[in-house]
């Protein structure tokens, strides 16, 4: 075996077409791309979703609904949550730091306490929002229900 007898093996290598190389390699004159128009030139770019002139898709379909920029987002955590995690952890008052610390919400959600399931302790706790479910059992039970005023944001 020499140098100058090696082949890659059998069905491992396509044949490329050698476009740009002039009339004698079969591609020459247009290199394969036809003529005239964008698609000929160099440097040939579309926009994402550029149909050819033609209504594109994202604008043919119709649009719907509504979405509110004024929107407050809250993170929902309800009675039964907060029992067990009185009765695994047994804390003196529960605030949203406290149930970002045993993974019950994130740093920057606003929370609220909603009224599923049922709540025994007598517990203090202090959210950005209530149910009138929630409040009243909490209060019910002695407990407090307090608020914390929402922070600003840049918009407003």
């Amino acid at each position: 075996m020499k140098l100058h007898s090696l082949k890659p093996a059998e069905g491992s290598t396509k044949s490329k077409k050698r476009v740009g190389r002039g009339q004698g390699s079969g591609h020459g004159g247009t290199s394969t791309r036809g003529h005239k128009g964008a698609k000929s030139r160099s440097g040939y770019k579309t926009k994402i979703g550029f149909e050819g002139g033609q209504m594109p898709l994202q604008r043919r379909v119709p649009k719907f609904g509504f979405k509110n920029i004024n929107r407050v987002e809250y993170k929902g955590i309800n009675l039964d949550t907060i029992q067990a995690l009185v009765d695994k952890t047994k804390p003196k008052s529960i605030t949203p730091e406290y149930l970002v610390e045993n993974g019950l919400a994130n740093k920057k959600d606003l929370i609220k306490i909603l009224g599923r399931g049922e709540l025994k302790s007598k517990i203090s706790i202090s959210a950005h929002g209530f149910s009138a479910k929630a409040k009243s059992t909490i209060e019910d039970l002695g407990g407090k229900a307090e608020l914390i005023e929402k922070k600003k944001s840049k918009a407003e």
